[in-house]
């Protein structure tokens, strides 16, 4: 289960202040009912792929201490 900020409080902030856990979670779920969208929804979703993109993407090496891809649970 997610625990953190809500879209309400992340919406009145630039992308660039999200963690990396709040743009994998919001990716995520936004991705998932992206056909019911409207133009707002398909803004906030695009910007915050570009954000992700401009981060150099999520992929990482897995070691020991993590796996390759974000929790954000």
């Amino acid at each position: 289960m997610y625990v953190g900020r809500d879209m309400t409080e992340l919406s009145m902030m630039s992308k660039a202040d999200w963690t990396d856990k709040e743009l994998a979670y919001f990716h995520k779920n936004l991705q998932q009912i992206a056909p019911y969208l409207n133009s707002e929804g398909v803004t906030i979703h695009r910007e915050i792929i570009l954000e992700i993109e401009n981060r150099g993407g999520f992929k990482s090496e897995a070691s020991y201490e993590h796996g390759s891809q974000i929790h954000y649970d």
